[in-house]
C-alpha cells in the first residue's frame, strides 16, 4: 500500500466531501499519521472509512467524524481543551497541534496506556491522558476552552456546561442508536449557551456510568 496515496485518497474522498474545507485541518491530516494510533492488526484499514476495534471493545471514530468535530470547534493556539475518551490517542494528537494543551480522560487503564504511548511515540508533549470516569466532565483543570466527548451519550450532562469558559465550545454526538447527532454547544454568556446540529451518525456509547443531570436542547 501507497500510505500517502491513501493518506490523500481519504481526505479528498472521504473528509473533503463532507464539508471538511478548513485548510488547517486538512493539512494536519498530513502531519499527525494516523496509521501510527492504529492498532497493528488493523494497519491496512487506518485510512478507510470505518470505525477501527481497540481493545476492549471500544473503536476509534472514523476518519471524518475526527476531522469535522475538529474543524467545528476551531481549536486555537492559546486554548485548552479537555476531551473524553482518549481511545488511540489520534483525536487528542490532532488537537493538541492546535491547542495551548489537551488533557485526555480514559476509563480503561488499558486504553489510556495505548494512548499515552502512541501519543509519547509520535513526539507530542502538550498532552496529558488521565485514567478516570469522564462522563461527567473533569473538574480538576476547569473551566476548559473547548470540550470534545469521544464518545456517544443519551444525553449531554449539565456538568459540562459548568466546565466550559465564556466563549469555549463543546462537542458531543447525542441521542441513541441508530439517530445521533453531533451539536456544538457555544457558552455566549454566564447563562446562555447557542446549540446548533452539525450532523447525523451513528457511534458507540461512552464508557462509563450514565450521568443523571442532564441538559436538554
Amino acid at each position: 500500500m501507497n500510505i500517502e496515496q491513501a493518506r490523500f485518497n481519504m481526505i479528498e474522498q472521504q473528509i473533503r466531501p463532507w464539508n471538511v474545507l478548513d485548510q488547517d485541518v486538512l493539512d494536519l491530516l498530513h502531519v499527525v499519521k494516523r496509521e501510527q494510533f492504529v492498532p497493528q492488526a488493523y494497519e491496512n484499514l487506518a485510512f478507510a472509512d470505518v470505525e477501527i476495534p481497540l481493545p476492549g471493545g471500544e473503536t476509534m471514530f472514523n476518519p471524518k467524524i475526527e476531522a469535522r468535530i475538529l474543524q467545528e470547534v476551531n481549536i486555537k493556539s492559546h486554548e485548552n481543551v479537555l476531551e473524553i475518551g482518549a481511545g488511540s490517542g489520534y483525536m487528542a494528537a490532532l488537537m493538541a497541534h492546535k491547542a495551548r494543551h489537551v488533557t485526555t480522560v480514559e476509563i480503561s487503564p488499558e486504553i489510556k496506556a495505548l494512548a499515552e504511548q502512541n501519543i509519547g511515540r509520535a513526539g507530542i508533549g502538550n498532552v496529558t491522558v488521565v485514567e478516570g470516569n469522564g462522563t461527567n466532565g473533569w473538574e480538576k483543570d476547569a473551566p476548559y476552552d473547548v470540550i470534545v466527548i469521544s464518545g456517544g451519550m443519551e444525553n449531554m450532562p449539565e456538568t459540562f456546561l459548568q466546565q466550559l469558559k465564556v466563549g469555549g465550545r463543546i462537542a458531543a454526538i447525542v441521542g441513541q442508536s441508530p439517530a445521533m447527532q453531533c451539536v456544538v454547544v457555544t457558552r455566549v454568556s454566564e447563562a446562555a449557551y447557542d446549540t446548533i446540529t452539525v450532523f447525523e451518525t451513528n457511534v458507540k456509547m461512552l464508557s462509563g456510568a450514565p450521568a443523571v443531570s442532564r441538559f436538554t436542547f
